[in-house]
């Protein structure tokens, strides 16, 4: 057994050689990515040509603040999303499991300032749009 063990030092930063095969679905139960890692990875409505025509009403500045999770990524349990792809861009609480797939386009709460969060569920009152009601 002592031939089968692992060589290095216990403080060694090398990933476990046999880590994939004893537990291959590692990740299963990660909520989505975090951090700096969202950051990079995900794509935001400027980069995603096709939404331009469903958000045709949004300048450059606004759609490149609207983060969109990239196929794969699993959605946070208990967390707040639209789908961009649904008409009505009804708010819905993410269950444990579902990951965004290419025919979605997901976006986060978290990921996006409340006046623009606001904007994109179709809220029309000026005071939750940052903007000065009209005199």
């Amino acid at each position: 057994m002592t031939d089968m063990q692992k060589q290095g030092k216990p403080t060694d930063q090398r990933a476990d050689e046999w880590q994939r095969d004893l537990n291959p679905n590692s990740l299963e139960n990660r909520n989505g990515l975090e951090g700096a890692q969202f950051e990079k990875a995900s794509p935001t409505a400027y980069d995603i040509k096709e939404l331009h025509r469903h958000l045709a009403d949004y300048s450059d500045d606004e759609l490149k603040r609207i983060v969109v999770l990239p196929t794969g990524t699993r959605l946070k349990e208990g967390a707040t999303y639209i789908d961009l792809e649904d008409p009505e861009r009804q708010e819905f609480t993410a269950i444990g499991g579902v990951e965004a797939t290419p025919d979605h386009w997901y976006v986060p709460k978290t990921e996006v300032d409340y006046p623009l969060w606001n904007r994109l569920t179709g809220v029309n009152d000026p005071e939750r749009l940052d903007q000065s009601p009209q005199r």
